[in-house]
């Protein structure tokens, strides 16, 4: 976790920005390592859940990793439901508020407080030093922290995995870009809207709240409120 200064970012369309608190922000997406364990339970190795656990997701039915590669890669294909439901786990095996990140937060800490499209100063042409993009990725996400981070210490802001954002609409939104998106759609405020056709071939009816059949793009990272109590405790979890 990196803990991230307090700052504003400009609210698109508007002639005022939005104040963003001090966060405790995970390096990098969110790997299958992590998201392994809360999908297959291995946190609890005899199947007995405390009986006021979180939901978890149903046993993905294709390989989950599209075969890009599993250690130390980005967690795809999950639906936002999914990645608000890990929050939630990791909140309660915690003791911490874990969240995903509102949306003017996250281009917040994308841009490290600037007002770039690109972080580090670079441009679509540079992009290459700190992004698995469509110019380079080869169709694939590539195992995290690979590239230079942003002025915050945050991996892979742009491209590798898109990451969900909380918005002030029910509809899913991901930000930054991923492998398979080109240098212009993959900014500090690059979104993509979640559509039927990234769960179109899901054979299930209705279809999975977890998975996204046709989605190998989208991962997500989780931040933390920079409270007192969180911080205390994130301190003690460092020593247990």
């Amino acid at each position: 976790m990196v803990r991230c200064p307090s700052g504003t970012t400009p609210i698109a369309g508007k002639d005022s920005a939005s104040e963003i608190d001090s966060l405790w922000v995970l390096s990098t997406e969110v790997t299958w390592d992590l998201y392994d364990i809360f999908v297959y339970e291995l946190d609890e190795p005899d199947g007995a859940s405390p009986a006021d656990a979180v939901s978890r997701p149903s046993k993905p039915y294709v390989p989950p990793d599209r075969g890009f590669g599993h250690d130390g890669y980005p967690a795809i294909g999950m639906t936002r439901k999914a990645a608000e439901g890990f929050c939630e786990w990791l909140s309660f095996k915690t003791g911490l508020s874990v969240r995903l990140p509102t949306q003017p937060e996250w281009v917040y800490l994308a841009s490290a407080g600037n007002e770039s499209p690109y972080c580090c100063g670079v441009s679509g042409d540079t992009l290459d030093d700190i992004a698995w993009y469509l110019d380079n990725s080869e169709h694939s996400t590539h195992r995290v922290a690979q590239k230079k981070p942003n002025a915050f210490g945050l991996y892979d802001i742009h491209g590798n995995a898109a990451e969900w954002v909380i918005t002030d609409t029910r509809k899913p939104y991901a930000m930054g870009g991923g492998y398979r998106d080109s240098a212009e759609n993959s900014t500090t405020t690059s979104s993509q809207r979640q559509v039927s056709s990234w769960n179109q071939s899901d054979p299930q009816i209705p279809k999975s709240q977890w998975w996204l059949a046709d989605c190998s793009w989208v991962g997500f990272r989780f931040v933390i409120e920079a409270t007192e109590d969180n911080t205390k405790r994130l301190k003690e979890l460092r020593h247990e």
